[in-house]
């Protein structure tokens, strides 16, 4: 098959170039911006036309969509971007997806949900997103179901890797230059490494179980805080730093936050029939990749 993976050079993009290796498939790696090593075609999937001329040239007959707007604050002034990045650009894979007869297989995210419930969502559950983020996603949702072509949605949340900026590298680096830090204890939900995402991914692509269609949540099994994931980084990196738990309204932001969004994997499990890892003992094996890369990267 050829797989063009857009927004390749993100987290999960980078993961897929990781576990496509020796896959046998044909995988397009495109982007707006350039690794320097890496080969990437220069692909804006806000155009259509650039998607179309892309896509009939490559004989795409998968598309994986990693490309989002995912400043959360951000997208609360810049909204007009974040819809047309979240929205918009999934919108125009799914188009031309549907003229090749292609699959999509789209990322969401669990802030298309409110984060005012106790129990893990379902995806049956009406999403209520309380920010511009979480909204831009959920219109990208729908534009998708509403094309005709053949998709897959996977919401995840909480997602980190040795690439880019996260979460887990931010805490691994404030936890090594300052004596104490704090950070907000009352959001619950499940990080998840990328890689593991990844691996999902490539198992659908290898075993061939592109037939089905829906939406799916992912994520590292486990639910923890803000908090209780920096103390684990904190610990794991065999740092000193003195972590003290906050409220969310101790640290105001610009965007709020849902206080609860862990995601129900059965369907996932059920579907695919994987085994996910425990949060904790995938943020082991990612800090080890993350040292590593750092290391080879000259930080």
């Amino acid at each position: 098959m050829n797989i063009l993976v857009t927004g390749a050079n993100g987290q999960l993009g980078n993961e897929l170039r990781n576990a496509s290796k020796g896959s046998g498939h044909n995988f397009i790696f495109s982007d707006v911006s350039d690794i320097p090593g890496c080969d990437t075609v220069y692909l804006d999937i806000t155009n259509i036309d650039a998607i179309r001329i892309v896509a009939e040239s490559e004989k795409v007959d998968v598309f994986v969509n990693c490309a989002a707007y995912t400043n959360v604050d951000k997208a609360e002034s810049d909204i007009g971007f974040a819809e047309l990045l979240n929205a918009k650009a999934p919108e125009n894979l799914a188009v031309i997806a549907k003229e090749r007869k292609a699959l999509l297989i789209h990322i969401s995210t669990d802030y298309v949900f409110s984060g005012n419930g106790c129990k893990p969502y379902r995806e049956d559950d009406q999403p209520a997103p309380i920010g511009v983020y979480g909204a831009t996603k959920y219109s990208g949702e729908l534009a998708v179901q509403r094309s005709g072509c053949r998709y897959m949605i996977f919401r995840t949340a909480w997602l980190y890797s040795p690439y880019g900026k996260n979460f887990v590298k931010t805490m691994r680096n404030l936890t090594e230059v300052n004596p104490n830090i704090r950070v907000v204890s009352d959001q619950v939900g499940t990080p998840t490494n990328a890689a593991d995402l990844a691996g999902l991914i490539m198992k659908i692509l290898q075993e061939k179980l592109t037939d089905k269609c829906g939406i799916w949540h992912f994520t590292d099994e486990g639910c923890t805080s803000w908090y209780d994931l920096a103390v684990a980084v904190n610990e794991l990196s065999a740092h000193k730093c003195q972590i003290t738990p906050c409220r969310t309204e101790d640290y105001p932001t610009k965007a709020r936050r849902p206080h609860y969004s862990v995601l129900d994997k059965t369907k996932v499990k059920e579907d695919f029939g994987i085994i996910i890892p425990h949060w904790f003992t995938s943020l082991k094996e990612c800090m080890l990749r993350i040292e590593k890369f750092e290391k080879e990267q000259g930080c």
